[in-house]
């Protein structure tokens, strides 16, 4: 079990990171909560880690803090809900509003989020309320969705931003929708896709 990643950060298109340890470059797939607080590409990150082991692929996770690795993980014990689906979970919400939802039983917020219908909601409602309190932990206090603007051309942004939401499971022309309406000069394919999301709910 690899539980914990620290290297140089080579590559991110999100959802993916390309983090090289030891001479060897780990894949890694994260949510948007990580991207919003990554260094500039090759400085040193951290990750916390979690290793799905499956028939035709060996997968790597990372997350910013231990919180968010066991939100994950709870949320993956959930009937339905895989690796992929939990990363678009917590890519498309922030965890303080996911764990709001979850109390209110707000299925109508859940099934905005691309993969996650009326059924899975529900079933995301009753299963994880009290896991949630079992965790013991404060959520609010997980990253919070802030990002630095960098130097990448506009255009580059927006490209990237629409291509990390398709990643994500939304529709290209839902995705492009959603960046043309936020999209202001100046601002980092982070914090453009951190609007888009905000502004799909």
């Amino acid at each position: 079990m690899i539980g914990r990643l620290r290297g140089t950060l080579l590559e991110k298109q999100p959802p993916n990171l390309l983090i090289e340890a030891g001479g060897v470059g780990y894949e890694v797939d994260a949510p948007m909560s990580v991207f919003y607080r990554l260094p500039e590409l090759g400085q040193e990150v951290t990750l916390y880690t979690h290793f799905v082991v499956r028939e035709d692929a060996q997968l790597l996770y990372g997350f910013a803090d231990r919180k968010e690795r066991e939100l994950f993980r709870t949320l993956i014990r959930v009937n339905g809900v895989g690796p992929k689906l939990a990363l678009t979970i917590l890519s498309g919400i922030e965890a303080s509003a996911f764990v709001r939802c979850v109390h209110s039983n707000d299925s109508a917020s859940l099934v905005k989020l691309p993969g996650v219908g009326k059924k899975t909601a529900e079933r995301l409602i009753v299963e994880m309320r009290d896991k949630l309190d079992g965790l013991g932990a404060s959520f609010a206090e997980l990253p919070t969705l802030a990002a630095a603007v960098d130097s990448v051309p506009v255009q580059d942004q927006v490209s990237d931003a629409v291509s990390a939401l398709v990643a994500l499971g939304y529709k290209p022309a839902e995705a492009s929708r959603a960046v043309s309406r936020v999209e202001e000069a100046g601002l980092s394919s982070e914090e453009l896709i951190r609007r888009s999301l905000k502004g799909m709910l």
